[in-house]
């Protein structure tokens, strides 16, 4: 076989791939945009998509079902699994098809399908023994499900984010392990969709909370749907002929033994870099496998190899997995003329009920490098006025300012319309304003923005006396 010349070889058709492979188009056409499974992204065959369409059908029926609240009797409610999980399907693969569809958009010359590994730090080689040779290359093979120890071994009842979407019905019970972003978002929509969940964790974590106040806040609120240890003790999982066996100890001190129709494994995922054949490349490696790279330029170590996207194993979000293809796309386009690209304000959503955002410097990062040098301003959404009137009246959030300076550093909240209001932080700590011009900008009544206004003053109130405010404010009255 007559060996491929290249200037540019990508490995790996996702979100950081397709980026990459647009940016580097902008200083060379010798590309090969090489796949060796299926043309398309995580987000929507098996990540966000699909999981938001079972949260809008799970929303639906958690709001008919309680619309007595409101004086509104909805009676006879029936959740239709199979019709819930067709249209979860169906609109998944139209998300999957306009993807597929910019990949066909493509010169045919530039795609490969096959699977390489690196014969050394420029070639790559198929199983056939085709040899690819690229003066630059970037790793961008995406992620796969983590499988804990104590799940191996399950075949036919287990879950994961990979196949959960293609249940033809919902499950009468199931076991979610895993308290994460993913694990919330799942185990709460089937808990409302009418299945019977029981969730297990482990370490106390819950939907990436950060803060301990709103992580045992959550804790709270999530236990009032369905039973959810985020600290579980699991003594065994174990398949059986119609569902598996979880033997577990309660949250009440008893030793349950208790059948789910599946276990759904959402306990993270891993970079999916195994047959690539690293070793062979002289990168060096971290404990995890994932080749030691600078985050601004996405260049792994002095090498022509860059990496993206959650292959990188830095940030695991669509957004940020675009911004490191373009920055990879572009540094390996334009080698040896590599540069700094820029990176975005963090922004993480998990898209429960109540809602989760964070924005800005992360408070584990602000108690390590700001401990003494910043204001925390907080509100409470439980009787804040938009709140109560949509009966949404749960949550709370927490922003933080730099002493002196006032600067917005950062927030994290767990309450209804978090998608929306952490947007808003974001882009403010992006640019740098201070508290005081965040409350310049202007608040309409009534909305569930008010809440942010009630944290900034109390933050300003801090700022400006070194101490909390005792009253949160009116979101109506004289001067709102």
């Amino acid at each position: 076989m007559t060996p491929i010349h290249v200037d540019v070889a990508i490995i790996g058709s996702g979100t950081a791939g397709t980026a990459a492979y647009l940016s580097a188009r902008a200083h060379t056409e010798s590309i090969l945009f090489i796949e060796g499974g299926d043309y398309g992204t995580t987000c929507a065959r098996s990540g966000c998509m699909p999981s938001k369409l079972l949260i809008a059908a799970a929303e639906v029926a958690h709001q008919a079902r309680h619309a007595d609240r409101f004086g509104i009797q909805a009676t006879d409610l029936v959740v239709d699994g199979p019709a819930v999980m067709t249209r979860v399907q169906r609109e998944r693969d139209r998300f999957v098809g306009l993807v597929l569809a910019s990949v066909d958009a493509m010169p045919s010359g530039v795609r490969w399908t096959a699977k390489v590994s690196f014969q050394d730090a420029n070639t790559l080689v198929t199983p056939k023994g085709q040899l690819i040779h690229a003066r630059r290359i970037i790793i961008a093979t995406g992620s796969k499900p983590t499988l804990p120890p104590l799940l191996h071994g399950l075949d036919k009842h287990l879950l994961t984010s990979e196949n959960v979407f293609e249940l033809p019905t919902l499950p009468k019970s199931l076991a979610v392990f895993g308290t994460g972003p993913l694990g919330i978002e799942l185990g709460q929509a089937m808990s409302r969709l009418g299945v019977a969940v029981k969730m297990f964790g482990i370490g106390g974590g819950i939907a990436g909370i950060r803060d301990t106040g709103m992580r045992d806040y959550a804790n709270k609120i999530f236990n009032d749907e369905f039973y959810l240890d985020a600290d579980a003790k699991v003594e065994s999982v174990s398949e059986t002929a119609t569902g598996v066996a979880v033997t577990y100890q309660h949250k009440d001190g008893s030793r349950i033994v208790e059948e789910f129709d599946y276990v759904l494994a959402a306990t993270g995922r891993d970079p999916e870099l195994a047959g690539l054949a690293l070793e062979n490349t002289g990168l060096q490696l971290d404990d995890h496998g994932v080749p030691l790279f600078d985050r601004y330029t996405l260049q792994c170590g002095d090498s022509t190899i860059f990496i993206a996207g959650d292959a990188s194993n830095d940030i695991p979000l669509l957004h940020e997995a675009a911004d490191q293809g373009r920055i990879a796309g572009d540094n390996a386009g334009r080698y040896p003329n590599v540069v700094p690209g820029r990176r975005r304000t963090p922004l993480a959503i998990v898209f429960c009920d109540p809602q989760v955002a964070s924005a800005g410097i992360p408070l584990k990062t602000l108690n390590q490098h700001f401990l003494g040098r910043f204001a925390t301003g907080c509100a409470s959404f439980e009787d804040q006025g938009r709140s109560r009137v949509i009966l949404r009246n749960k949550g709370m959030l927490k922003v933080y300012a730099e002493l002196n300076s006032g600067v917005f550093l950062g927030a994290e909240m767990f309450g209804p319309g978090a998608e929306h209001i952490g947007h808003l932080l974001a882009w403010a700590a992006q640019k740098r304003l201070t508290v005081d011009e965040m409350l310049e900008m202007p608040f309409y009544h009534p909305v569930l923005e008010e809440g942010l206004r009630t944290a900034l003053r109390d933050a300003k109130h801090q700022l400006d006396s070194g101490s909390a405010v005792v009253d949160q404010g009116m979101d109506c009255g004289p001067g709102g």
